[in-house]
C-alpha cells in the first residue's frame, strides 16, 4: 500500500482540521512532521519532506497551504521521483502569507517550476491567501489541474472545513490519474466542495 504524506502549512494543521481527520481516518497516512511549525525555514521544512519520502519509498502527498508550497518545491529535486502524486489544497502565495504573519516565514519566492508528478491543486474565490488570479497562473506554472470549490476561504477550520468528506474523492481522483499515468496539463475546473 502506498503511502500517503500529510504536508500540514503555517501553524501546523490543529486539531479539528481536515488533515488530522485523514490522519485517524487512514493507517497508511501519516504526518509529515516539523520541528517548528511557528516560524517556517525552508531548509529545514524540505528536510523532513525529502527524509519521509526517503522512509516511505514511494507516496502520495497531500499538502495545504505552505505544505504545498514545499512539495512544489520538489520539482528539481531528486526526491520528486518518489513522489506519486499531490493533492494540493489551498496553496498559499507568499507575498501574502508574508503580508499577513510578518516575520514568521523564511521560505523564499514562490516556486515556478513544472511539477514532475500528476497533480491536482484545490483553490476557492476568496482564499485570502492566494487571490484567484494568482492560483490560475500558478495552476498554469506548475501544470496541475486545478479545481475550484467556490466560495471555500482557505478551506481550513477558520472557513467551515474540520472533517472535509469531499476531500477523499480529490485524492482518489489523483490516484486513478497517477495510475494511468496520463500526461500533465492545466485545466481549471468548479467543483463541488463537499
Amino acid at each position: 500500500m502506498t503511502r500517503v504524506l500529510i504536508v500540514p502549512g503555517l501553524f501546523g494543521s490543529g486539531e479539528g482540521h481536515w488533515q488530522r481527520y485523514w490522519l485517524r481516518d487512514h493507517p497508511d497516512v501519516q504526518l509529515v512532521e516539523q520541528d517548528d511549525w511557528d516560524f517556517p525555514n525552508l531548509k529545514s521544512w524540505m528536510e523532513k519532506l525529502e527524509t519521509a519520502l526517503e522512509e516511505a519509498g514511494e507516496a502520495y502527498i497531500v499538502g495545504h497551504s505552505l505544505g504545498c508550497v514545499l512539495t512544489a518545491r520538489l520539482a528539481g529535486r531528486p526526491a520528486a521521483r518518489r513522489v506519486k502524486g499531490a493533492l494540493l489544497v489551498a496553496p498559499c502565495d507568499i507575498p501574502a502569507t508574508e503580508a499577513l504573519h510578518s516575520g514568521h516565514l523564511s521560505f523564499g519566492t514562490m516556486p515556478t517550476e513544472v511539477l514532475p508528478f500528476p497533480s491536482i491543486t484545490v483553490g476557492s474565490l476568496n482564499d485570502i491567501y492566494m487571490t484567484l488570479d494568482r492560483l490560475t497562473m500558478f495552476g498554469r506554472l506548475w501544470r496541475t489541474d486545478v479545481r475550484n470549490i467556490g466560495l471555500a476561504g482557505h478551506i481550513n477550520i477558520a472557513s467551515g472545513f474540520g472533517r472535509w468528506p469531499g476531500g477523499y474523492s480529490f485524492l482518489e481522483m489523483l490516484k486513478a490519474r497517477a495510475r494511468h499515468r496520463r500526461p500533465q496539463g492545466f485545466s481549471a475546473t468548479i467543483a463541488a466542495s463537499n
